[in-house]
């Protein structure tokens, strides 16, 4: 196989108040296979020691760069990294997260081999699936089949399982400067539209924390569904690749939003605060319902759990509220 050692790729991380998980995280990217690495490790004005323990290790490896900035968020932190970028290649990691060892090379090989803008794995590992797939092929994916498949989303949607062509990004204008969350499924999507076409492969190379109380997706925040409701709605107005395929899975999102966002209310007991948004909620998961199971591409198993959720959307909120609660409370990994 070829050696890509001579190509650069720069790998940006946000981090804020990741002091407990940046051991972990920092190790294995310094322990790449691929060690052509720049490393931009972005303190977005951590309280805790997250800042300090990045200048340490930047002090025993000179690929490291570190950015100490006043707090401004996930998305200005990113923006912040990739502004100095200067690999062929962008990636993108969480600050609690961590890596396989080979999750550069693999990436790079599928992006540099199928001579694509964009390369991604359609799954990952995470603290609660911890089995590899058991065979792995390369395929190239229109932007446009790409795109729709991230929307759906039929694959892990953040951008950290991916690679960029930077030129292509900068090419194109894009960044994170929209609200979070739902930043992720913004910034992946667009990028897929924006490629030639995409590398997609199966490995997991990438872990996702799903056990870390103090982020999004753990700690219930009503503003992070109102964000993503933005975000997916803002996608449907800026679609590059403007087809049916990508509007009905445009669609499809917007509704399950629409669950997301009724869930968050009530599992923060704000349904007085946010009563405007628990009844447009409502008013949407049903109304929109027909259309979207007509028209979405997903399996009829998930149609059924549609039609379920349209019918009982407290219920089942109430019911996914539990379940995820449960799972925290069994994730005991480090």
């Amino acid at each position: 196989m070829k050696n890509y050692e001579e190509i650069k790729v720069s790998l940006v991380v946000a981090i804020y108040n990741s002091e407990k998980f940046l051991d972990k995280l920092i190790v294995s990217i310094i322990k790449q296979t691929h060690k052509n690495l720049e490393i931009i490790l972005v303190d977005d004005g951590s309280p805790d020691g997250s800042g300090e323990k990045c200048d340490r290790y930047a002090e025993i490896d000179n690929r490291i760069i570190v950015i100490h900035k006043k707090n401004g968020g996930t998305c200005d932190a990113r923006n912040r990294g990739m502004e100095i970028a200067s690999g062929k290649y962008l990636m993108i990691i969480d600050g609690d997260d961590w890596l396989e060892l080979d999750y550069v090379q693999y990436l790079l090989e599928i992006a540099e081999t199928t001579g694509s803008d964009m390369a991604m794995s359609d799954k990952l590992f995470t603290t609660r699936d911890r089995v590899q797939t058991k065979s792995d092929s390369i395929e190239i994916w229109s932007a446009e089949k790409a795109a729709a498949l991230i929307i759906y989303p039929h694959m892990p949607i953040g951008p950290w399982n991916k690679i960029y062509n930077l030129n292509m990004l900068r090419k194109n204008n894009l960044t994170f400067s929209i609200p979070w969350s739902g930043e992720g499924l913004y910034f992946a999507s667009m990028a897929a539209q924006y490629s030639n076409h995409v590398g997609v492969g199966h490995k997991k190379v990438y872990n996702y924390r799903l056990n870390n109380a103090g982020s999004g997706l753990t700690n219930y925040n009503v503003m992070i569904g109102i964000n993503a409701l933005y975000n997916i709605k803002h996608i449907e107005e800026v679609l590059v690749i403007d087809t049916p395929k990508l509007r009905n899975a445009v669609r499809w999102h917007i509704w399950k939003n629409y669950n997301f966002l009724l869930k968050l209310i009530i599992a923060t007991n704000s349904k007085k605060k946010y009563a405007k948004e628990y009844k447009e909620c409502l008013l949407k998961i049903r109304t929109m319902l027909p259309s979207v199971i007509v028209k979405s591409e997903v399996s009829m198993h998930e149609k059924a759990r549609m039609i379920y959720m349209g019918l009982f959307p407290i219920f089942y909120a109430k019911r996914s509220i539990k379940n995820l609660n449960k799972g925290l409370k069994n994730d005991q990994m480090e």
